[in-house]
């Protein structure tokens, strides 16, 4: 997530933006905190992201990058449900209706300026069970936590018993949807990737602590991806182009990535490290271009070090790009891959935690399926949590999930294995 802002802002102009991504701006009364300087290193101003920065995580098309030797993807696995840990439901999972179960299941998108929460809360009220702040605002702390308490009393409305999972976009440069009073101008991942990983765990830790005060459980980053170099960059667009990437060599980006995921985490807020399995290598955005490719990535690319090492230390939540990769499963976009989801994040690299999807309901890159048959793909690959920008199209999701699950005992074990594991990630968090 992520691209898809300034893409529209940079084709429409910064009017065109405010009006689809803005809203009336709410104030608050909180202090405005200073950027988070490390030693030596001078403060981004953030001013470009303010009104351009990209929303939430996105995909896109193929590199010029030379083509490693294919190697033959290995069979998926077996539709059974993926391991979780411990077998018991999570407290207060069974007492909740199936529908209020499957809306566990999905983290559906607000604006961050409260200029859509109508929207938003009837979705809420109807079931669904998390929801994330999209666009721009620069409201700051205060106006941020009214809009998310506004939130949460919509998720109240609908069941008590299990708190919704908040989310955001604070990776920092074009894409920091949280700003004003008491929010830090964060600087680019590209920056970051220069400073000593213990100064960015501590300015994470800052960062975090922001976005905690404001309500958020969670936030959409840190980016993983590895850019090839810096000669391509300007042509990736998703990533290298909005200086996301941490550096163009796995072992900067994993040191670094992490070193973020690491300082999120030690201020209470959950990192979602994205795009599994990588999408440094692509030139098409997947939210305005179908049929995109990443030919060069294989099972066991080097690549994919910082998400290996992301799970060895423990991080909970990996989200997916919306990409095919040739190489892997060619027939099957990432979230609608056993081979990618339980075999390479969950077999391969061992991974335990929550599997989040990229937008599912506004990308071009999924238009070729229906929104109902999106959702059934995503929970049948092995998905867990279902990211989706659109709050109608996220109710239409539900529905589905909730009557395949009543027609078909097979699907309803996975989707109630998977709402049993978001919930225990959110609640050990």
């Amino acid at each position: 997530m992520g691209a898809r802002g300034l893409r529209k802002a940079r084709g429409a102009g910064v009017t065109a933006l405010f009006l689809v991504l803005s809203g009336c701006v709410l104030t608050g009364c909180a202090c405005q905190a200073q950027p988070v300087t490390p030693p030596g290193s001078s403060t981004a101003s953030g001013s470009a992201g303010a009104t351009t920065g990209p929303s939430p995580t996105r995909s896109a098309t193929p590199t010029p990058t030379p083509t490693p030797t294919r190697s033959t993807p290995s069979p998926a696995p077996s539709s059974a449900t993926p391991r979780t840990s411990p077998a018991k439901p999570p407290t207060g999972l069974a007492s909740l209706s199936l529908r209020q179960r499957m809306g566990q299941l999905f983290l559906v998108s607000a604006k961050a300026d409260g200029s859509n929460l109508g929207a938003t809360a009837a979705s809420l009220q109807g079931g669904v069970g998390n929801f994330y702040l999209n666009g721009r605002t620069s409201g700051g702390v205060d106006a941020t936590a009214s809009v998310v308490a506004q939130l949460r009393a919509a998720v109240q409305s609908s069941q008590a018993v299990i708190p919704p999972a908040v989310a955001t976009d604070q990776e920092g440069g074009q894409v920091q949807v949280l700003r004003g009073p008491g929010f830090s101008a964060i600087p680019s991942a590209l920056q970051q990737g220069q400073w000593a990983p213990a100064d960015l765990r501590s300015a994470a830790r800052q960062w975090g602590s922001e976005l905690r005060s404001a309500g958020m459980t969670m936030d959409l980053a840190p980016v993983l991806d590895v850019v090839p170099s810096a000669d391509f960059a300007p042509q990736n667009i998703p990533i290298g182009h909005y200086q996301r990437n941490y550096g163009f060599d796995p072992a900067t980006v994993a040191a670094s990535g992490n070193a973020f995921a690491q300082g999120m985490s030690s201020a209470g807020v959950n990192p979602v490290v994205k795009h599994f399995p990588g999408l440094g290598r692509v030139t098409a955005n997947t939210d305005v271009a179908a049929d995109v490719h990443d030919t060069v990535t294989t099972r066991s690319d080097p690549s994919l070090q910082p998400f290996r090492q992301a799970v060895q230390s423990g991080v909970q939540w990996v989200m997916l790009s919306n990409a095919y990769y040739d190489r892997i499963d060619p027939a099957r976009m990432a979230p609608m891959s056993p081979v990618i989801i339980q075999g390479m994040l969950r077999q391969d690299l061992g991974f335990r935690g929550a599997v989040v999807s990229d937008d599912l309901c506004e990308a071009k890159q999924l238009s070729s399926l229906s929104v109902e048959d999106r959702a059934i793909g995503f929970f049948n690959a092995g998905g867990s949590l279902l990211v989706c920008a659109n709050s109608w199209t996220a109710s239409r999701m539900l529905d589905a999930v909730v009557a395949r699950a009543e027609a078909d005992p097979a699907f309803r074990a996975k989707a109630e294995a998977a709402a049993q594991l978001v919930v225990r990630t959110k609640s050990a968090s």
